[in-house]
């Protein structure tokens, strides 16, 4: 085979088996001959004799050097790999080599790769809607004085989302939103609970009425699920004892905020009470910090490589033995009031309070995540337990980072005269939501929970300030492709 040039399609006509290499690992293989696939970053041809190539494999870079070498490299083999479209993609061959000064504009700088030979495996058909290059770039770039670059506007991105999941920044962004999935899991299972999968189709709205998703089913109606609560309640009813689920969420809010998607992954959790909702509390705050602590121990390259586009504090919690800091709704309300709110606005703290409170706490203690307890009753769905002293309040709490509410759980009413009290008092027909209710006449015992919103966590822990940067292929009113 040639030296170079387009390899034919690949339809598994042969299989050699021979090892090929990531890109990472390069800095120790000095001296070896190496095949790796890779990506065309960039190229810029010094003369007709000499070639450089920027490889990239998802978060990594390597800078390879195409020379003019008797019985080797031809001036026509370095003219066509200076050819070669940005982003395809190519099988390369060659000899891995030390650099005196390191690269800058590769992540894996103390190496380059002399090549041997070069092969196209599948090129670029048509234009680039944007350069990875320019859609990797720091705002503060683009925005330089005299800056020549070009700014890549979030719906261009969106609209084009292939290409723009190729930056570095997007590739570091999922491996951290699948580590969040993996460090709930591990934490949740370790602490004795089961996953369980709840369906999507339901026969009557959960929540309220006015935010779910109508959809034809056969003769008739159905909805989408605005969350797994009754599914994960009736499991607890049936001696389950601890139960969470990683599944989608769907809403039918016409919100076009940076927050809300129409579909987002929610991350659920429900488990029995022995004593005292704030067992559940602490579940929930437990299984947090120990996502938060897992991101910022095991993916300090990933948190990095997001920094460098998307500058952001580090995001910090309060670590000493007294634990994450807690303060009643009242309180909030108090902190509130001491920076000069009206108290007569703060029956409910709504977005731009809980930002507010979010940089009084932060001024105050130096953290971005703490705890929000007993919550007014009738800021609380029908389910809520209502506090066992005061019936104004209700054994309910939101969890919060960077100053916006990330979870909401409570103790459920696990009694069900109480339950269709309150359901009346709501009004809601306790008739409509028989098979519910009925889950807790044959005995239920305590129980609470909560859920979280796996885009919203991996876009506040990063500060990516706009949600659909932290979700694969965001829905929201306006958005239902790619």
């Amino acid at each position: 085979m040639e030296h170079y040039g387009q390899l034919p399609l690949n339809q598994s006509q042969t299989r050699t088996g021979r090892k090929r290499e990531d890109i990472l690992t390069l800095s120790n293989r000095v001296g070896d001959t190496v095949l790796f696939r890779a990506r065309v970053h960039n190229s810029r041809a010094q003369g007709n004799k000499m070639c450089f190539l920027n490889l990239r494999q998802r978060t990594e870079s390597v800078q390879a050097l195409l020379v003019v070498t008797p019985e080797r490299v031809s001036k026509q083999m370095v003219k066509w790999a200076a050819g070669l479209a940005t982003e395809s993609i190519v099988l390369v061959e060659g000899v891995v080599e030390k650099v005196a000064e390191p690269i800058k504009s590769a992540s894996v700088s103390d190496v380059e790769v002399h090549i041997n030979t070069l092969h196209l495996i599948s090129g670029v058909d048509g234009r680039l809607p944007f350069s990875v290059e320019d859609a990797n770039r720091p705002e503060a770039e683009v925005e330089a004085e005299n800056s020549q670059y070009n700014r890549v506007l979030l719906e261009t991105r969106l609209n084009n989302r292939v290409v723009d999941l190729r930056t570095q920044t997007n590739q570091a962004i999922f491996k951290l939103q699948a580590a969040i999935g993996k460090f709930f899991r591990d934490y949740l299972e370790g602490h004795g609970f089961t996953e369980i999968h709840s369906p999507k189709l339901q026969g009557a709205a959960t929540e309220s009425g006015a935010s779910v998703f109508k959809v034809s089913y056969f003769k008739g109606g159905a909805f989408l699920a605005q969350s797994p609560q009754l599914a994960k309640q009736m499991a607890i009813a049936a001696d389950f004892e601890r139960v969470y689920e990683i599944g989608p969420v769907f809403r039918a809010e016409d919100s076009n905020t940076h927050r809300h998607l129409t579909e987002f992954m929610g991350l659920d959790l429900e488990m029995t009470i022995e004593e005292h909702y704030h067992e559940v509390m602490e579940m929930l705050d437990g299984m947090l910090v120990n996502i938060f602590r897992g991101l910022r121990d095991q993916y300090t390259n990933e948190v990095e490589v997001v920094r460098k586009q998307f500058p952001a504090d580090e995001f910090k919690w309060r670590e000493g033995p007294e634990g994450t800091f807690r303060m009643t709704f009242k309180e909030a309300v108090d902190h509130l009031v001491a920076d000069g709110v009206d108290p007569e606005v703060l029956d409910d703290i709504n977005t731009e309070n809980e930002k507010r409170l979010g940089r009084i706490i932060k001024a105050k203690y130096d953290i971005d995540y703490y705890i929000i307890d007993k919550f007014p009753m009738s800021l609380r769905p029908f389910y809520t337990m209502p506090d066992p002293e005061d019936p104004t309040l209700s054994n309910s709490y939101d969890f919060f980072m960077r100053g916006e509410e990330i979870l909401s759980g409570a103790q459920r009413i696990h009694d069900p005269s109480l339950l269709c009290e309150k359901m009346k008092q709501k009004g809601v027909e306790p008739d409509s939501m028989k098979l519910y209710v009925d889950a807790f006449r044959m005995g239920c015992a305590p129980h609470g929970g909560g859920g979280i919103g796996l885009e919203r966590v991996l876009m506040l822990f990063l500060k990516l300030n706009n949600v659909r940067r932290a979700s694969l292929f965001p829905r929201d009113p306006k958005r239902l492709e790619p």
